[in-house]
């Protein structure tokens, strides 16, 4: 395992999702261009600037926001603290969606949910479409993939947060990775209160980045045996299935992985590429971003 490094001005990448951030109260309020998506965007951008200044001025040397929802476009630039680097829109890899992040002492993820299978507000890991991912019989989270696939970058997991559900979820699958909750459904909830508890607790994490056993890389080794139930039952297990060359039996696909990392590689392909668009992502990719862009765009009217 590999220690984070001692050098007091960290470098800190924040994933940042939205189901989990303070204004996302409805499934149209997270779906692209749906009802409320516009404020949800409003009240991410506003969560994740809190929490990005306060690592600043807690003496991060660095703080990298990757916008991590749908199109990769909902965070409002101009709202953040021009000190705070913002990453919108997809990578190609080497990890799906994240790119090549080097250099950086420990990876927050906020505003994040529960996984396929499991209690909460918008539960999914990667997408709705799989209803459960299974390891061991245990549930496999976003924080868990995305961690792993930090892994060979020597990047750490320092901090999450996301509903109720998706903490106690952390809690029990990475026990030393501190979790801060939020339950805005609360008739007590304020959000500049819990936006400021956040990046509390954020800058908490950050200054036991040292000592913490959480500040080594994550990512079980295996070979494992993943079981990944598609929410489209049988048919749709069966046809991805033989997209890729996967075994599946009624609404089960199984993959047969090194690790957790490779787990996150597979399961991007199957659920989102074929073999065609994997060769026309260099088109395909820029064409997203173009209309996550604008998308974004026509969020920031409506907001104004």
């Amino acid at each position: 395992m590999t220690a984070v490094r001692s050098n007091r001005r960290k470098r800190i990448f924040v994933i940042a999702d939205i189901e989990g951030s303070s204004r996302c109260t409805t499934r149209s309020a997270a779906k692209f261009m749906g009802k409320g998506w516009p404020r949800a965007c409003q009240g991410m951008t506003r969560d994740v600037n809190t929490l990005a200044t306060a690592l600043l001025e807690a003496g991060a040397g660095q703080v990298v926001v990757q916008d991590f929802h749908r199109t990769a476009f909902n965070i409002f630039r101009e709202h953040l603290n021009p000190d705070v680097i913002l990453n919108q829109g997809y990578a190609r890899g080497p990890v799906p969606g994240l790119g090549g992040p080097k250099g950086f002492d420990g990876v927050m993820m906020i505003g994040m949910h529960a996984p396929s299978g499991w209690p909460g507000f918008l539960p999914h890991t990667l997408t709705s479409r799989i209803a459960a991912v299974r390891i061991n019989g245990h549930l496999v989270s976003e924080v868990q993939l995305f961690s792993a696939a930090l892994s060979r970058f020597n990047i750490p997991p320092l901090f999450f947060s996301g509903c109720p559900d998706a903490c106690t979820h952390t809690r029990i699958a990475m026990p030393d990775v501190p979790t801060f909750a939020i339950d805005k459904w609360h008739p007590d909830f304020c959000e500049n209160k819990w936006r400021r508890q956040l990046a509390d607790a954020a800058v908490n994490a950050l200054h036991n980045a040292k000592s913490q056993p959480c500040n080594t890389r994550y990512n079980p080794r295996g070979p494992f045996e993943a079981v990944v139930t598609m929410a489209g039952g049988k048919s749709m297990a069966t046809r991805l299935a033989r997209r890729w060359g996967y075994p599946s039996h009624g609404a089960n696909i199984y993959l047969e992985v090194r690790d957790y990392e490779a787990l996150f590689q597979e399961l991007s392909r199957l659920v989102f590429l074929s073999p065609l668009t994997e060769r026309m992502i260099p088109v395909l990719l820029p064409a997203y971003h173009l209309m996550g862009r604008a998308g974004l765009y026509l969020a920031k009217r409506r907001t104004q």
